[in-house]
């Protein structure tokens, strides 16, 4: 099975978005985590992304509802950069 490696600041936004979501339904939220977890898995395992070599070398991003997975292809897999709501200057982040 393909790697998906998860940047410690992928974590926290990940745990960011849990949270978020949380405060009106910690089951949806959950729901949701793996919503954006499998999707990440798939990019790992299918490399479906829209290049994106503004916000760094090899930098791939692929759209999950209002939220979009920053990631960069890697030997056998995938490493997640960030998970951010769509509507966010990307120019602030990268």
């Amino acid at each position: 099975m393909p790697e998906l490696i998860i940047s410690p600041e992928a974590e926290a936004d990940l745990i960011e978005i849990w949270l978020y979501i949380a405060e009106a339904s910690p089951v949806n939220a959950d729901r949701f985590l793996d919503k954006l977890n499998d999707k990440a898995q798939k990019l790992a395992e299918t490399d479906l992304g829209v290049e994106r070599p503004e916000l760094g070398e090899g930098m791939k991003s692929f759209p999950v509802d209002r939220y979009v997975l920053y990631y960069r292809p890697i030997d056998n897999g995938a490493e997640l950069v960030r998970v951010l709501v769509s509507s966010r200057d990307t120019r602030l982040v990268f």
